[in-house]
């Protein structure tokens, strides 16, 4: 959505899927010949930018594979349907960190996906949530920590008291018991379902078992997250801090953060998710710290091709997620130098996670 693709393919092709017709984009995301990534918003941007090459730390930073090979990186959001792979099919974009682990696993077991087979066409999946229930020591899929990040919640309006809205009362305000702050009305929104960012601060806050909100409905809900713009006065909605800052900072495409007059609010009594002024903001580690605003976020694959002991072994890939690799190979290293891939993230409001130790999960897929 914000952050663009340097490749471009022209086409226009008419195909159906799950009995509704679709016509792909004139102006379409890369086809690649390789890798594909998909899934979450919170890591597209500072994601693309490591693919496609960026100078935001004065230095040139680009994680690329050997030979010709592209590794293609598509959004959370744009065209309904994407064509990842030379040939393959075109399928329904996944929406978010949920989506983007369920179009992965598809991709592994041939499983429909809206009516689709996307076999062999995903090969990373974007998650801002790690495994929760589905972890598994001898799980099919390995979450691979790609950064940390915090959640906190955008607002436009209101009064100062807005500022510093506690986690009681986000808990009471999407739960319908809490409807003004300050004598101001207050109306709660949540991203798409699909979101991780959404699953997280509804758990975070303990409202719905981080699915739904009593106060919210998700019928015709497809608010994208991390976008400012969808707010008017009286809105509250969760939002990335380390997309906050990026956007802030202009290191993105879009910035839907001041151009909507927006702000960021604190859950966590003298406690602010970033420090200074744009565009300098710096993420606060202090409450990319708390045990319940802040969290690792992952890049998942499948753990056969990342197991040098398993035939299905893929050097390549295994490199990209290798979190003790180099910044020119790794999408999930955080060194600090400036040609390094944590210094690019830093850069898009993210920290170091909290361990390089990766997570196994759904044993059954």
């Amino acid at each position: 959505m914000k952050m663009k693709k340097v490749v471009a393919l022209s086409t226009v092709i008419g195909v159906a899927i799950a009995g509704i017709a679709f016509i792909s984009p004139a102006s379409a995301e890369p086809v690649s010949n390789s890798y594909v990534l998909v899934g979450s918003d919170t890591l597209q941007d500072s994601s693309n930018a490591l693919l496609n090459g960026t100078g935001v730390t004065a230095s040139t930073v680009r994680v690329v594979t050997s030979g010709a090979a592209t590794i293609g990186s598509f959004d959370a959001f744009g065209s309904a349907v994407i064509q990842t792979k030379t040939g393959g099919p075109f399928f329904t974009r996944p929406s978010g960190s949920g989506a983007g682990v369920t179009a992965l696993r598809a991709s592994i077991t041939g499983n429909l996906l809206s009516g689709v087979n996307i076999s062999d066409q995903v090969d990373i999946a974007r998650s801002s949530s790690g495994p929760g229930t589905s972890a598994d020591a001898a799980g099919k899929l390995v979450y691979v920590p790609y950064a940390r990040d915090a959640v906190s919640y955008a607002y436009k309006g209101g009064t100062a008291a807005w500022a510093n809205i506690t986690a009681a009362q986000l808990t009471q305000i999407y739960n319908g018991t809490l409807t003004t702050i300050d004598g101001v009305a207050v109306r709660p929104r949540l991203p798409q379902t699909a979101s991780g960012t959404r699953k997280f601060f509804l758990t975070a806050i303990g409202v719905g078992g981080g699915t739904s909100a009593p106060a919210v409905s998700d019928v015709g809900n497809v608010t994208p997250e991390n976008d400012a713009t969808q707010l008017v006065a009286g809105d509250i909605i969760p939002f990335s801090a380390a997309n906050w800052v990026a956007q802030a900072n202009g290191v993105t495409a879009v910035n839907t953060t001041t151009s909507a007059t927006a702000a960021l609010g604190t859950p966590i009594t003298g406690t602010v998710p970033f420090t200074g002024t744009a565009p300098s903001l710096v993420p606060n580690s202090a409450f990319y710290s708390d045990t319940t605003f802040g969290r690792d976020t992952y890049l998942v694959v499948e753990y056969n091709r990342v197991d040098s002991t398993n035939p299905a072994y893929d050097a390549v890939l295994a490199a990209l997620v290798n979190p003790t690799g180099s910044g020119a190979t790794s999408l999930t290293s955080f060194g600090s130098g400036a040609a390094t891939s944590g210094a690019v993230k830093k850069k898009f409001g993210f920290l170091a996670p909290s361990t390089n130790v990766a997570q196994r999960a759904y044993a059954t897929l």
